[in-house]
């Protein structure tokens, strides 16, 4: 759909904005707050009556009350209202400058941490309008540009962000602006919400079919038999219910210089090549010795001690060298490794590797070899297990085409939304006759 623009224009003198709406005020952003406030410093915890927003608490515009910290004692004057506005003043560059509106947390009182600050704008400035004007690409490159960079973290300081030029419509089309897009990023978001639960049922649905091929086989004609192992229930009879140390060895095998250190994923497996940091699933200190590391080879089945009860492990595909936190398991005899991680990676086996992991709490967990290699499982033949892993990676190309496709709707959906948004605050769109269309 094209939307109309506004008869005349003027030139902004600014370079982000171009020209804009004749009848438009152009200003310095300062010019829109009255009050420009850092938040409190004090060293918080889980207890106390007054909830304390963190950066992480700012989302699409909006302030997310959701694992929050508390303090006892706040200045009643940092004490949020409803239509303040919250922004990153600390942070890393790609969130310097986000902004989210506070909308209100019934009479429980909210304050906000030291490197947030609050705005609260002047009696002609909608601050709904300006949740939408400050997240604009258009004003989020120019806070990139005015925050101060050191070791990785950026602080922007309100006075440099002040002096950045806007243009600002009289109020009431500040409401018919808001108002439209409200309406528009509504029926964006439920687009997108849409994809994303085809998406997630896709996901279940690849799960299921995986648990049932490699728990039931592909033939459901074959004969049933108990398993003996509660978490499995019935096996096709002709599947060998072993111990995973009857197939399986633990191995130590020094690294070697010249391999690549390989990563284990609780999303992907086993990584075919080195990867930097920017591609791990978390940080990782890697060390230089690289006869600390453990090798592997093709075939190898290698997982985490302490992420396995959530998915870290996966199949050897190169040789390499793994983390000497990492369990080697090397197969005693000619099997599908792929098989067993395809079995151990379905909901029913991921639980019951947690029951034998050891620790206090979920995330000191770890399970170890002794642990491990008694843990039973429903093995085919060699030839169906092969079969059974074909079928799955078939699958998986199938569900990853499609969700692929809705992955790229997303984008288009999320591409959209952010350029309608800025269409409409910097004036290039005129959205007055729309609003009436709306309501006749």
């Amino acid at each position: 759909m094209s939307f109309p623009r506004y008869a005349r224009y003027k030139h902004s003198g600014v370079e982000w904005l171009g020209e804009v709406p004749e009848h438009w005020e152009t200003c310095l952003l300062k010019r829109a707050f009255r009050s420009v406030d850092y938040g409190i410093s004090d060293s918080l915890d889980t207890e106390g009556a007054v909830a304390i927003l963190r950066m992480g608490n700012i989302a699409n515009g909006k302030v997310v009350i959701d694992d929050v910290k508390y303090t006892d004692t706040v200045d009643p004057c940092l004490l949020l209202q409803p239509g303040d506005l919250l922004y990153n003043r600390t942070n890393s560059l790609d969130l310097i400058g986000k902004v989210g509106m506070f909308l209100g947390n019934g009479e429980s009182p909210v304050s906000f941490a030291s490197y947030l600050v609050r705005l609260r704008t002047v009696d002609q400035s909608l601050p709904d309008y300006f949740a939408y004007l400050l997240n604009t690409e258009g004003i989020l490159g120019l806070a990139r540009a005015n925050a101060f960079v050191a070791i990785g973290q950026c602080n922007l300081n309100p006075t440099r962000y002040g002096q950045i030029t806007i243009a600002i419509p009289p109020l009431a089309e500040q409401t018919l602006i808001t108002e439209f897009l409200d309406r528009e990023t509504a029926k964006i978001d439920a687009l997108v919400a849409e994809q994303r639960r085809l998406i997630e049922l896709l996901k279940e649905k690849r799960q299921a079919v995986i648990s049932h091929a490699v728990t039931r086989g592909l033939n459901p004609l074959a004969p049933m038999n108990p398993s003996g192992i509660e978490w499995l229930g019935e096996v096709p009879e002709h599947w060998e219910v072993t111990r995973l140390a009857n197939l399986f060895r633990e191995m130590a095998e020094p690294g070697i210089d010249e391999l690549p250190v390989l990563s284990v994923s609780i999303h992907h497996g086993v990584s075919d090549t080195e990867l930097d940091e920017e591609e791990l699933d978390r940080k990782v200190t890697r060390s230089d010795d690289r006869s600390k590391y453990k090798r592997v080879v093709p075939g190898d089945l290698v997982y985490n001690m302490m992420r396995a009860w959530q998915g870290g492990f996966g199949t050897v595909a190169v040789e390499g060298m793994v983390s000497p936190a990492y369990v080697v398991a090397r197969p005693r005899k000619q099997l599908s490794t792929a098989y067993v991680e395809n079995l151990l990676r379905t909901p029913q086996a991921i639980e019951q590797m947690r029951r034998h992991s050891r620790g206090v709490t979920d995330f000191r967990l770890r399970l170890y070899w002794d642990e491990f290699k008694n843990l039973k499982i429903a093995l085919p033949p060699q030839h169906e297990a092969i079969e059974i892993c074909k079928r799955i990676t078939s699958m998986d190309e199938t569900f990853n085409a499609i969700s692929a496709v809705s992955e790229e709707s997303i984008a288009l959906l999320q591409e959209r939304r952010t350029a309608l948004i800025s269409a409409a605050v910097t004036g290039k769109i005129d959205v007055r006759g729309l609003a009436e269309l709306e309501a006749a």
